[in-house]
């Protein structure tokens, strides 16, 4: 086997990316290194302290960075504790992490580990992109130092998820969006066109709960208010894995329908702010930017979780 990938995830927990945070954990193929938390999901706080607590949790020694508080440019939407619930990790509770951040800002943290081994780390970003965007801004050299990035984030065809034509994490700082996306970094999206058909059903929280493991425990309680806005909004009973099928760009790529395509965010200010669009018949005539997941195969992909899930729950004793 191939040398892990080396890692290092911006994000918002946030429900799914606690699940995503566990599928990286229990994945040989993927080295998690560090961990920047951004707003989001739940305030700057929230999000910072829960990624400290799920790594306790989950006995991961990795750093963890506190970066930006609010969008580059427009107002903080807010609407993510309606979700995730108040904590942002819905109904679990964790025990107050007795690690503190890294010392510097999330901003200054990514460019001093990208830039100290350029072409050698892997980012994923599956929340808003405001600490990403500021570290292109603020340093010339990031962007060509990351070797990948794989964000969760966009509708594409699909129809948005906070607005009628805008997914969360794009459109919560679209003016960031738009700076990575024209960045120049290899970009990989996983956008919610693929991540609706990644459905993680009662029936396969209640495979996990046989083990009787505390991780199982955590992933029901974490997803309980999740799959009650499911329940209610989306009239479907489970939840889509969002976050955790960014982690399929490295276990399982096979598993991922990819296009090459230029995909911009509008930013305009009107009813499509947010949108994440893909030029699609070329009519821009600007190059491919990334590679987009227009579609999946969903179920391998929640059976793949599940597996590794259970993996990890044996690796620590349970089960």
């Amino acid at each position: 086997m191939s040398s892990p990938t080396r890692l290092i995830l911006d994000t918002d927990p946030g429900a799914d990316d606690a699940l995503a945070i566990l599928l990286m954990l229990a994945s040989p193929e993927i080295q998690l290194e560090a961990v920047t938390a951004v707003h989001g999901n739940v305030g700057i706080e929230k999000t910072t302290r829960n990624a400290l607590a799920i790594l306790e949790f989950l006995n991961a020694d990795i750093p963890v960075a506190r970066g930006c508080s609010r969008p580059l440019i427009k107002s903080p939407h807010n609407w993510g504790e309606s979700v995730h619930g108040a904590s942002g990790l819905g109904q679990a509770k964790l025990p107050e992490p007795k690690t503190e951040p890294v010392g510097l800002h999330a901003v200054d943290y990514l460019i001093q580990r990208f830039l100290a081994e350029p072409k050698e780390l892997t980012l994923f970003a599956v929340g808003p992109l405001t600490n990403i965007a500021l570290a292109i801004r603020k340093e010339p050299k990031f962007a060509e130092a990351v070797k990948e990035l794989v964000v969760m984030g966009g509708a594409i065809r699909s129809g948005g998820n906070v607005t009628p034509l805008a997914e969360f994490n794009i459109h919560e700082d679209p003016h960031a969006a738009h700076i990575v996306f024209n960045s120049g970094i290899p970009i990989t999206l996983i956008p919610l066109d693929a991540t609706y058909k990644c459905l993680l059903a009662p029936a396969d929280v209640e495979r996990l709960l046989k083990t009787g493991s505390p991780v199982a425990h955590f992933v029901r309680d974490v997803m309980a208010d999740y799959m009650a806005f499911y329940s209610k909004y989306e009239g479907f009973a489970g939840c889509a894995l969002h976050d955790p099928l960014t982690v399929a760009a490295i276990i399982a790529p096979e598993l991922l329908h990819l296009e090459e395509h230029y995909v911009d965010v509008d930013v305009s200010g009107g009813v499509s702010t947010g949108k994440t669009y893909a030029d699609f018949m070329k009519v821009s005539k600007k190059p491919a930017n990334m590679k987009v997941a227009l579609d999946v195969k969903g179920r391998e992909f929640v059976e793949l979780f599940l597996e590794r899930i259970m993996s990890f729950i044996h690796a620590q004793g349970g089960g």
